[in-house]
């Protein structure tokens, strides 16, 4: 009998198989994806984060679970998809300096049917520091959802309750080389770089969707 673990976890595992193969023409690595109550962000992407006792890194794509009674599954799968991004523009493309959405990422976003927006809706500003988005009315995204969920793919039937976060004031961040994976901590509006790579070095915080 399938538990609430196995069923939450296996249906995200199936959806950033399905849109990897469709928006990204499966060229993107495994990730692991993980639940994370971070401040009311729906979602984050942070770069070789787990690694495994024979040294093999990889990334993560945080999703928040308090968020999912309030959403449903079309709006928690487009978040999904929106880290997908960020792990598209890590791997080929060029991130910005920590958190920050640059024109490349808003393109990307435009080419699989979500539209950045600092505020979530039409107008909003497509590049900045803390960055959402809203779906592209017929998009990629869009159309896609429709065939994933007639699928018969299972809902998300369960999120966190809002009494179980505590929520703390973030006062150092762990800062880490993409390159050679040097790590330091250091406050969160710190910018790091780098001495033997001569790169900036991606924080904890780097791409939170708000």
């Amino acid at each position: 009998m399938p538990t609430v673990t196995s069923d939450i976890y296996t249906m995200l595992d199936r959806a950033y198989g399905y849109f990897n193969q469709q928006l990204f023409d499966s060229m993107l690595p495994s990730v692991a994806i993980t639940f994370q109550r971070h401040r009311r962000a729906y979602g984050y992407f942070q770069a070789r984060s787990f690694e495994s006792k024979e040294g093999d890194k990889l990334g993560e794509i945080a999703l928040n679970p308090l968020t999912f009674l309030e959403r449903d599954d079309r709006a928690i799968l487009s978040t999904l998809v929106h880290e997908m991004v960020h792990v598209w523009q890590f791997e080929f493309g060029k991130p910005s300096r920590n958190g920050y959405h640059n024109r490349q990422f808003a393109n990307k976003m435009k080419q699989v049917g979500l539209i950045a927006s600092d505020t979530g809706e039409p107008g909003g500003k497509s590049t900045g520091q803390n960055m959402t988005h809203y779906i592209e009315i017929g998009g990629r995204f869009e159309r896609l959802y429709a065939a994933f969920v007639g699928e018969g793919n299972t809902q998300i039937k369960w999120g966190s309750a809002p009494q179980a976060v505590a929520v703390r004031p973030i006062s150092k961040m762990r800062f880490t080389c993409p390159i050679c994976s040097q790590r330091a901590w250091a406050k969160p509006s710190a910018k790091l770089k780098c001495g033997i790579c001569d790169v900036i070095m991606f924080s904890e915080e780097l791409d939170l969707e708000r």
